[in-house]
């Protein structure tokens, strides 16, 4: 059997075998032995607690106290069956008896005493007064752990992993703590059935020494009376030994080191102190009637040892100096404070209880929405830093992208948004949903219901903001977009696709190249999910041209179906077409410049198109359908530059993208640009 099936079966094994002896008697022999073990278990679970770093470390530690406690129990009830029945348990008993004590029964009785009064008074009280204290703090403390945690996870200073790695300490440390609260009761219990048990056997052992055996009083108190104050020592000292092991558990706290190595370290930062003891125990041996010897060994040895201790401000320690913290000036903290969060929200301190593990769920939907960008427009939305801003104004947050704000919102306590009309008799203010600008207002929480019934949208505090901020970030993912993150982007490609990455950089483009093509695609709300297609159009692309606008047209001519197919309904797109006269008219007017192929219309001509679009737009939308644009390809992205400003969210395809689709095209309507075909 392997030593890891070996120690799966170990303690179960053992804790029936506990049991049996209970009700087996057992031989003197075998009870030396296992007096032997107990004894030296104790100590090594003293030891141990004294060598863990943290108490976490030793998480097993009540459960083995439980144990213990069991076993101790039961060699005290083989003990007494064997005193009882036969006057003899064995070699160590009988030691403890008859040399620990000499023989003396009130002495035993003393020391048998003191050690309980010693244990329960003194150890065990104050350890279970600390489990206590330490359960109900840790307790306490866990909404802000847990809050700290997802805070550093939203900032980016850890991974997901070491998230969950962070909570599940949390929650070891809270059970471990209210295990130890109930295993302190053991070694209380434990402490109280020593005596009860020693008192059952001296008066047992005298009855039947007398009333059994024959035997006269003295030989009665001899025989059996010692033997059961031996057998309370013997059981006695272990279960000191684990009060001490409990009272050093719950006592430590988190460090570096073991308790020996921290307990000589911070002794050892206070020279003066030990010089100052050591002095005091020479100066008493000046006392009339004083033993000289004894202060003065102790007093040199103190002394001798401060002198030894180098200055904890000296090259020879190094840990002391490494222990002070950077000076506010020092380059890392400089480096630190100026670094600029890509993206960021800031909340009014009165918004705090958004993100506070009293419920507040707003970092969870962070973590949500980081999921649904990756999966909407295939890049991985950067760490959101939340944090508060004394400078905001109350009920205010800030959306901020590289440290600039690039969106603001009001999200008032104790209120919800009511999207609707007839909303004047309910209390409260004025609102605007931000993303879409609909007209609101913000009631209490308490009148919620009351807005539904009005047929009203309700929609509490986070979900305006998240979905402000999935806005933002939607509308600046180009921004959002960085060298590190088109890396990380390619490593994942060559993954699964090396040839294919190795064909196009760095050969045929740069990272910064790719990153300019992507940053476009995204700048026209298309998702780079499919970077092996794009990666293969840019690639065929490259071998003859490296302009940006040649691989941007390639790229989305690669993505086609994709593009089209977000902008369809019921199988069917919905175009709005050029007049053959106009469109040739407008690649006449093609310009090339810094920026890419420009169209340089006159203003005129401009605003005719621009009224026509919209009023064709809207009677797009009134059929419940998203219009869009088809254009000659060349013709295409100059297009959209010229309407961008104008129609923003106006989708523009080229007829070469929307080729490969199996959608119906269906147009609402031609722009015939009247003033110009006229002129």
């Amino acid at each position: 059997m392997s030593g890891r099936r070996l120690s799966q079966f170990a303690v179960p094994i053992g804790v029936v075998l506990i049991i049996i002896m209970m009700v087996v008697p057992l031989p003197t022999m075998l009870i030396d032995l296992l007096i032997a073990l107990n004894i030296t278990a104790a100590l090594l679970i003293v030891l141990v607690s004294m060598y863990v770093k943290r108490p976490l470390d030793f998480s097993v530690f009540p459960s083995l106290l439980l144990i213990a406690t069991l076993f101790r129990l039961a060699l005290n009830i083989s003990a007494t069956r064997l005193v009882l029945l036969n006057g003899d348990a064995g070699k160590v008993i009988s030691a403890f008896g008859h040399f620990v004590v000499g023989g003396q029964l009130v002495i035993g009785l003393v020391i048998f005493l003191i050690l309980v009064v010693i244990q329960f008074l003194v150890i065990t009280k104050g350890a279970e007064r600390v489990a206590e204290v330490g359960a109900r703090f840790t307790l306490d403390a866990m909404p802000g752990k847990q809050m700290a945690i997802d805070a550093d996870l939203n900032a980016g200073l850890i991974d997901e992993v070491e998230a969950r790695k962070r909570r599940a300490e949390v929650a070891a440390e809270a059970d471990f703590y209210g295990a130890m609260d109930g295993g302190s009761k053991f070694v209380k219990g434990d402490a109280i059935a020593a005596i009860v048990i020693t008192l059952i056997n001296l008066i047992g052992g005298f009855a039947i020494g007398m009333i059994g055996k024959g035997l006269s009083p003295t030989d009665a108190i001899q025989k059996y009376s010692l033997l059961s104050v031996g057998d309370g020592l013997v059981s006695q000292i272990p279960a000191l030994l684990l009060s001490v092991a409990t009272g050093l558990i719950v006592t430590r706290s988190a460090t570096d080191g073991d308790m020996g190595s921290n307990v000589a370290r911070q002794l050892g930062q206070h020279r003066t102190a030990l010089r100052i003891a050591g002095g005091a125990a020479l100066v008493l041996c000046l006392i009339p009637g004083l033993p000289k010897i004894p202060f003065l060994l102790a007093g040199s040895a103190v002394l001798f040892i401060a002198q030894r201790i180098p200055n904890a401000t000296t090259d020879e320690t190094g840990e002391a100096q490494d222990a002070l913290p950077a000076a506010p000036n020092a380059t890392e903290a400089l480096l630190g404070e100026m670094r600029v969060d890509p993206l960021e929200l800031a909340l009014s301190p009165d918004l705090v209880d958004l993100v506070d593990g009293a419920g507040g769920d707003l970092l969870d939907r962070v973590r949500s929405l980081r999921r649904k960008v990756a999966l909407d427009l295939g890049i991985v939305m950067p760490p959101v830093r939340t944090r508060d801003d004394l400078d905001l104004p109350l009920s205010t947050y800030a959306i901020r992208i590289s440290g600039v704000d690039v969106a603001q919102g009001q999200a008032p306590p104790g209120t919800v948004l009511a999207i609707g009309e007839n909303l004047d008799f309910l209390p409260g203010r004025a609102g605007v949903e931000p993303v879409f600008g609909l007209p609101g207002k913000w009631v209490p929480a308490e009148l919620r219901h009351q807005a539904d019934l009005s047929g009203a949208t309700v929609v509490d505090r986070a979900s305006v903001i998240i979905t402000h901020l999935a806005e933002v970030v939607r509308a600046n993912a180009s921004r959002l977009l960085g060298r590190e993150d088109v890396r990380a982007l390619t490593d994942v490609v060559k993954s699964t696709h090396p040839v294919v990455v190795e064909e196009l950089t760095p050969a045929l483009l740069s990272l910064g190249q790719i990153q300019r093509v992507l940053q476009s695609l995204l700048d026209e709300d298309v998702p780079i999910r499919d970077l092996v297609r794009i990666f293969e159009s840019l690639s065929l692309t490259a071998k003859t041209l490296t302009d940006q606008d040649a691989l941007l047209e390639a790229a989305r001519t690669a993505l086609g179906p994709a593009i089209a197919a977000r902008y369809a309904t019921d199988g069917a797109l919905t175009a709005i077409t050029f007049d053959p006269r106009l469109e040739q008219s407008l690649l006449e007017s093609l310009r090339p410049s810094d920026n890419g192929m420009q169209l340089l219309v006159d203003t005129v001509r401009a605003e005719t198109m621009v009224d026509e679009l919209n009023h064709l737009i809207e009677t797009a939308e009134q059929r419940g359908a998203t219009p869009v644009v088809v254009c000659s390809p060349q013709l295409r992205l100059p297009l959209r530059r010229l309407l961008q400003m104008a129609v923003p969210r106006l989708p523009v395809l080229s007829y070469s993208e929307i080729a490969q689709c199996a959608l119906r095209v269906e147009t609402v309507g031609v722009v015939s640009g009247a003033y110009s075909i006229a002129a």
